[in-house]
């Protein structure tokens, strides 16, 4: 969609901020009806926005001036807001709640404020209803995916970070998250644990205000964004290539991070049957567009292409779609053991790192997605114990990697390959990486390197494989990058000036570009560059405490907690 165009309804029940600006009169007459029919003991403010798609059904709605309820939320029982209150798309608002001034309510988040009880004399759904209600202050952030239970108070100027399960009272200023919601901190505290983090984030100016004001552009922006990308037919990585099976995926990835919805050019089951339709239902994998799938190995699993990464994409693509793969990977499925330990040796380590790392990473997703879906019957029995054994028996006790570094390259092709491989593997399975304090020196070392890191070298592969790497083993380490943690100042000033860089890179309507040169799809804004750098944001954001002023975070490829069990069934340690 092109500036000075026309915005539809649909974009404004998705990005209701933009409307009071906006709208047309025939818009703003249709939104006057919208809310006389919402019906119940219902009083609208000025300058409110309902969403047509939103399910309201209130006994008593009070909807402070300046307030908004967004696409798809629900809203049932009493509620009653201040002035500049924003509830989200998909939130969900029952019982009683009341919100003060300034509250904002991310997207997919719960606020249940009613219950039942639950006694042995008859089934739960005949147990009668309670409501104690739920009271939330001034001035509070809730992240997306929270949920607030029945009785809470939430104090003024709290921020509940995204996922938490909020179940007691929190006083004023309580930065808290986890399950159960736990405070992290004082809001008031200074945003940086030192004074040399004080210092540095008074000189380059990203604080919390500035995060949450590029966030809040990427979203009202995010339709435009798509929108560029999409051909009438699918979606191209850029306008004037062709649409590819990634640049859907990274378009299903953008759409989630950023509106909590699927991509509007599609209905959600029109995104689920395209993507699903590509597998194919012998080998478990999918082929690029138009492409045939290279002939499996002689153990039954794809060696190299962009079926490989298919793995990942199309899988976590469909995943935050509400569904799942139709076929397991067979090649995974049936691999043996000794046939794993066997790929796993002839892996080109010396002089392929990243290729290595690669290839475990979709073996270690493609053995999710089965295990996940295929009713325990996912991999053969030994061989997932097979894979991690072997890679905490030949992890290089001093730089905690696979794989040696060249003269040409220096450590490009061992960090890059140590990125997809503990992505794929310990990260996504939740176990913690062997060394970490020496790949974080490691990696440090390799950050330096002015042949990849040199003023306008970076790309966005590049330093993704640096800030996970260091996200991943300093929240392994404890202490994170506080005072404290395992150097902590040199991580900290790294992730600063790239936080910086990569801020100033967003280009309006258009996105990311991946970066410089030859490498991946070039400067060129596009979804692939978007989606990466997205996700590289919220890793730096938080290496540096402030991810919550985003008001996002990845819950696809790049999510930073674990998407399955560890392979005994147990639960992982938290990554995040």
């Amino acid at each position: 969609m092109g500036l000075g165009q026309e915005l539809s309804a649909e974009h404004f029940d998705h990005c209701p901020w933009l409307f009071a600006e906006e709208a047309t009169e025939e818009q703003r007459a249709a939104q006057r009806e919208r809310q006389r029919s919402i019906g119940g003991d219902s009083e609208t403010g000025e300058r409110c926005y309902v969403a047509q798609s939103a399910a309201v059904f209130p006994d008593q709605l009070r909807l402070g001036d300046d307030s908004y309820i967004a696409a798809h939320a629900y809203v049932t029982g009493e509620l009653t807001t201040g002035t500049d209150c924003t509830l989200n798309p998909f939130t969900v608002v029952r019982g009683t709640v009341a919100l003060g001034k300034g509250v904002r309510i991310g997207a997919h988040t719960s606020l249940l404020g009613f219950n039942h009880s639950m006694a042995p004399d008859r089934p739960v759904f005949q147990q009668p209803h309670s409501s104690r209600g739920i009271t939330v202050g001034d001035d509070v952030w809730i992240g997306s995916h929270v949920v607030v239970v029945d009785g809470v108070t939430i104090g003024d100027h709290c921020v509940i970070g995204a996922g938490a399960v909020v179940t007691k009272d929190l006083p004023a200023w309580t930065v808290a998250a986890g399950n159960p919601a736990r405070p992290v901190r004082d809001r008031r505290d200074a945003k940086a644990t030192s004074a040399a983090g004080t210092a540095r984030t008074a000189r380059t100016g990203h604080d919390g205000d500035v995060l949450a004001r590029f966030a809040e552009t990427a979203r009202a922006q995010a339709a435009d964004v798509l929108g560029r990308c999409w051909d009438g037919e699918g979606y191209a990585d850029r306008p004037g290539t062709a649409p590819t099976v990634r640049a859907h995926c990274d378009a299903v990835e953008i759409a989630d991070l950023l509106l909590g919805t699927a991509p509007e050019q599609l209905d959600t089951s029109d995104h689920v049957q395209r993507l699903a339709a590509l597998q194919d239902p012998d080998t478990g994998l999918v082929p690029e567009f138009g492409e045939p799938l290279p002939a499996p190995d002689d153990d039954g699993f794809l060696g190299e292409g962009a079926a490989l990464y298919h793995v990942l994409s199309v899988g976590y693509a469909l995943d935050l779609l509400g569904s799942s793969f139709p076929h397991p990977v067979r090649g995974v499925r049936e691999m043996t053991a000794s046939q794993l330990i066997a790929r796993l040796e002839g892996l080109p380590w010396r002089d392929g790192a990243w290729g290595a790392g690669a290839w475990i990473d979709t073996w270690a997703t493609a053995a999710h997605w089965n295990l996940r879906y295929a009713n325990g019957d996912g991999t053969r029995p030994g061989s997932l114990e097979a894979l991690f054994g072997w890679l905490l028996t030949r992890a290089d006790p001093w730089s905690g990697m696979w794989g040696r570094p060249s003269p040409v390259a220096g450590r490009l092709q061992v960090v890059n390959g140590y990125y997809r491989l503990t992505r794929g593997s310990f990260a996504q399975f939740g176990l913690p990486v062997p060394h970490p304090r020496r790949a974080v020196d490691a990696v440090l070392d390799h950050a330096r390197d002015v042949r990849h890191f040199g003023a306008g070298q970076e790309n966005a592969c590049n330093v993704l494989d640096v800030a996970h790497p260091l996200w991943l083993c300093t929240r392994q380490l404890g202490g994170g990058t506080g005072d404290g943690g395992y150097r902590s100042a040199e991580i900290r000033a790294w992730a600063e000036r790239q936080l910086d860089a990569a801020l100033r890179r967003w280009q309006d309507g258009r996105g990311f570009g991946f970066g410089p040169g030859t490498s991946g799809p070039g400067p060129e804004p596009g979804l692939q560059g978007t989606e990466m750098w997205l996700a590289i944001i919220w890793l730096l954001a938080d290496l540096l405490g402030r991810s919550d002023a985003l008001g996002y975070r990845p819950r696809g490829i790049h999510r930073p907690e674990p998407a399955h069990d560890g392979p005994d069934g147990h639960d992982g340690p938290p990554q995040g």
